[in-house]
């Protein structure tokens, strides 16, 4: 399974250019929507997985995803009265946090600040987390991998396709 996770470069890791290494490889981010099935290991995550282990591709999360992720278990964490009452959550948001640790997470730069940007100018009707996941793809000209065609597919330049259902 690691092997077809995308790493960026050393450079990149250590603060360089984060930009995704050039390969013959198509560049795949999973979605919020597409991480949580995957971390979950859902039956939908179960295919995604074999999915992703026949296609020639590196496959990433970006930094949104995770921030969405993390900040739905942590409220999840909060609703529940401290204790015992809250074993289940943090091992969710344990195993959350161990899927996240399983991908390269494409940061939220000042490249995709710049299309970000560009895109809220365009006033395109798509919620401002979603122009930011858009903003990443568009970067690192990556496939977004997401449920949310609806609002996904509204976007220009942007490649979206839907691995779950």
């Amino acid at each position: 399974m690691m092997s077809i996770l995308g790493k960026l470069p050393a450079s990149a890791r250590n603060g360089g250019n984060p930009k995704t290494p050039k390969s013959n490889k198509a560049v795949v981010v999973l979605d919020t929507n597409h991480f949580t099935e995957f971390a979950n290991a859902s039956p939908c995550g179960h295919r995604l997985i074999a999915r992703m282990s026949e296609r020639n591709a590196d496959f990433f999360t970006c930094i949104i995803a995770a921030e969405e992720s993390l900040q739905g278990w942590l409220a999840f964490i909060r609703r529940h009265t401290p204790g015992t009452a809250q074993l289940q959550a943090y091992a969710r948001l344990q195993s959350c946090i161990e899927a996240l640790n399983k991908f390269t997470i494409l940061p939220f730069d000042s490249d995709a600040a710049d299309i970000f940007h560009n895109l809220q100018t365009q006033r395109i009707r798509v919620g401002t987390m979603d122009l930011k996941i858009t903003s990443i793809c568009i970067a690192h000209d990556a496939l977004l991998l997401s449920r949310n065609l609806v609002d996904f597919e509204r976007i220009p330049g942007l490649r979206v396709e839907n691995w779950l259902d």
